[in-house]
């Protein structure tokens, strides 16, 4: 055997085991870009939901409003009725009105304090 042979000889197996450790470092590069891929995934999706979130709470934030307005324009009218009815002599408005008016009152007052004891608690929390 002269030399080259040997060394032909020599060199395949480490050709195999290079080739193989190759392979197998292909593998765990797509196993782990796979695993990036999908951490990617898992936060956009977070992200998205996050989004969602926020915007549902704008909404709620929005009704709410909306709902304190309503009330607010329920009891003007109301009080406007009532003064209207009060001012029409042949009525008879009893202490029911009066009372009424002044609950009215009270509750919208009660209401306005409150909204803006939260207003301010919010500007400095």
């Amino acid at each position: 055997m002269d030399i080259t042979a040997i060394i032909i000889a020599a060199s395949i197996p480490s050709a195999l085991t290079g080739f193989f450790f190759w392979c197998i470092e292909h593998r765990i590069q797509k196993r782990e870009k796979k695993r990036e891929d999908e951490e990617q995934r898992i936060k956009d999706e977070e992200k998205e939901r996050q989004k969602e979130q926020e915007k549902r709470e704008k909404l709620r934030e929005r009704q709410e409003l909306l709902l304190v307005q309503g009330v607010g324009a329920a009891i003007a009218l109301g009080e406007a009725t009532a003064k209207a009815v009060q001012r029409i002599p042949d009525a008879h408005c009893n202490g029911d009105m009066h009372a009424a008016l002044d609950y009215a009152a009270k509750v919208k007052h009660a209401q306005k304090d409150f909204l803006t004891q939260q207003g301010i608690e919010a500007l400095y929390d």
